[in-house]
This record gives C-alpha cells, sequence and structure tokens, in this order.
C-alpha cells in the first residue's frame, strides 16, 4: 500500500460486475465523474489496458488503482452529522416499487430524476437507495440504467450476490427489454431491425452518440435494435414498440433518429422540434414499458414486471386519441 499504484484482484463473487459498480463498492468516495477521469489518463486500469467504466469484469481480473485513490485525502470535520434520507425521499421510492422479493425489487422510474449521479447530478436513484439500507438490509444495486428523461421498469438488486447473477443474465442477453415511444412519422417498414454501430460524441448539449463512419471499427458499438410500429396518428407520428438486442447507451434514442424518426421530445436527438400535436409536452416520450428474464434464485421461474404509462405520455395518448390499454402484460 505504500507504492503509488497498487493492482487488486477481482473476486470470484464479483463475475460481471461493472468497473464502475466496483469502485462504488471498494472505493465510494470516487464519483463516476473522477473514474471517468482516472480512466482517460490512463490511472486506472484492467489488466494493463485501457477500459471503459462500463467493462464487465472477470474474476482475477487485476485493476490498477492508484494511490491518490486508495488514500484520499481526510474530510474536513463537521459540527453536524450527515443528513438523513427524508421521509419525502422514502416514500419516494416506495412508490415506485411494483415489485420485490427477498433478492430483487423493480423500480417505475418517474420522468427527470438520475438513476445515478454525475457532474451537477446530486440527487438520483443510486444515492436515494444508499439511504435505505435500514429498510433492504443492504446496500440496494442497480444493476442496469436508464437515462434521465426515460422513465419505466428499472431492475435493483438486494446483495451483491443477486447483482452478479443478475449482472450475469445481463450479459449473456437473458433478458427481454420492451420500450414504449412515440416517433415522429411512420417508419417504414412498419417492423424491422435497426444495426448500425454507434460511436460516442460528446457535444455542447452533453454526451450523445452518433453512426460510426468508416475507420472507426475500434471506437464502434456494436448496437441492435427491433422496432414494431403498434399505431399510427397519420402520418405525424406513431406509437412503437422498441427491443433492444444489445444495451448501449442512447442507443434507441441514435437508432430511431438514424432512421428518421426521433423519438419526440428527445432534445439529444432533435426529437424535440416541430412536436406533432399542438398542447403536447415536449418531453421525451421513451418509456421502459416490461422486462422479463429468469429468476437467479428460483430455477424454472420467471420475472416479469410491466410498468404503466409515466403521466406526460399519458397525457399525449389521450390528447392523440390512442388507448393505452389497448395491450395487457402480451404487449
Amino acid at each position: 500500500m505504500s507504492g503509488p499504484v497498487e493492482t487488486i484482484r477481482v473476486k470470484a463473487d464479483e463475475e460481471g460486475i461493472r468497473l464502475d459498480r466496483w469502485f462504488k463498492i471498494h472505493y465510494p468516495h470516487v464519483t463516476y465523474g473522477y473514474l471517468q477521469k482516472l480512466l482517460r489518463s490512463g490511472q486506472v486500469r484492467v489488466d494493463s489496458k485501457r477500459v471503459t467504466a462500463n467493462a464487465r469484469l472477470d474474476p482475477g481480473a487485476q485493476v490498477r488503482v492508484p494511490k491518490v485513490v486508495r488514500d484520499p485525502p481526510p474530510a474536513a470535520p463537521s459540527v453536524k452529522p450527515p443528513p438523513g434520507l427524508s421521509k419525502a425521499d422514502r416514500t419516494l421510492i416506495e412508490g415506485m416499487i411494483l415489485f420485490e422479493d427477498d433478492h430483487l425489487f423493480v423500480l417505475n422510474k418517474p420522468f427527470g430524476l438520475a438513476v445515478q449521479g454525475g457532474t451537477n447530478t446530486k440527487r438520483h436513484i443510486d444515492g436515494l437507495l444508499a439511504g435505505m439500507v435500514d429498510r433492504f438490509g443492504d446496500r440496494p444495486r442497480l444493476v442496469h440504467r436508464l437515462d434521465k428523461d426515460t422513465t419505466g421498469v428499472l431492475l435493483v438488486a438486494k446483495h451483491r450476490n443477486a447483482a452478479a447473477k443478475l449482472g450475469n443474465i445481463f450479459r449473456t442477453r437473458s433478458a427481454a427489454k420492451t420500450y414504449w415511444a412515440l416517433v415522429h412519422g411512420v417508419p417504414k417498414p412498419p417492423q424491422g431491425k435497426i444495426e448500425a454501430a454507434l460511436v460516442k460524441a460528446s457535444g455542447p448539449d452533453g454526451d450523445r452518440v452518433r453512426k460510426s463512419k468508416p475507420g472507426e471499427q475500434k471506437e464502434a458499438m456494436h448496437a441492435t435494435t427491433h422496432y414494431s410500429v403498434i399505431e399510427r396518428v397519420g402520418q405525424k407520428a406513431s406509437w412503437v414498440s422498441l427491443k433492444p438486442v444489445t444495451g448501449r447507451q442512447h442507443q434507441l434514442r441514435a437508432h430511431m433518429s438514424i432512421i428518421g424518426h426521433p423519438i419526440v421530445g428527445d432534445e439529444k436527438y432533435e426529437g424535440h422540434l416541430n412536436l406533432p400535436a399542438e398542447n403536447m409536452a415536449n418531453k421525451l416520450h421513451l418509456h421502459s414499458r416490461r422486462l422479463i428474464l429468469p429468476h437467479p434464485f428460483e430455477p424454472g421461474q420467471k420475472l416479469d414486471v410491466t410498468a404503466p404509462l409515466p403521466p406526460h405520455m399519458l397525457e399525449t395518448w389521450d390528447l392523440m386519441g390512442l388507448d393505452p390499454n389497448r395491450f395487457s402484460k402480451d404487449d
């Protein structure tokens, strides 16, 4: 521990855990933004290689951790204890729960609440859950993420073993995810598959992704999405079902924009321009509708959870004469 760098071996029960989650467990003082900086500068590596924050770790992998991370400066003394989670925040989390058992629970994430912290993001679901260890018996662990303005099904593990097993289910693509969205125009054909590799492209409005160009094979992330038009509103808009095969950042949003049908209200991908109807909310109309996966601790059983549409999408559905109850769980 006296040297400037230490290499730490990933434990067997941490198989499949994301690098940012691993840091959250071992070095909770390291913010996501700081970790990104360490990765970009090469101060943090896995098996001597540069990786991204969402890299999955294998048992026995060697994580390079600099001394500045292992031995952070002591916090300034405070006369007040850190504030606890408010009753309103606890009520908020409890009200989101769609399903719960001894190993996991599923939240219905609202619009505008970030899943994780970041630059200028102090209030987020991960932080709220950290303040409810007394309620869940352990530190709840996020299994996947949704964008801040995406609503719907969000899976959370109650303990580390559950997080590892669920992470493996997602990594092996054994989880079936269905999203509902309202998009500009009417995709043709009405059912199809989008295969467009994506690369990150930072801009003045924050991180986004775009279709990769020739020569960008190393940076490109393979991404596949299946789409299906459920109902159309003339030629102005369509209610679509989206089923991602891969799980890239902004995948659904970028893919629909690439084929010329951006999701309504999407400021990053021009879906907020020329809204298809007056008096509708200019908010992202993307909802994580349903999640199906094998239960990690109950052989032969499946977890199947559906989330109702958020208020702003219900208002749009009513405005456009769409029936959100047209489908039951088999949608």
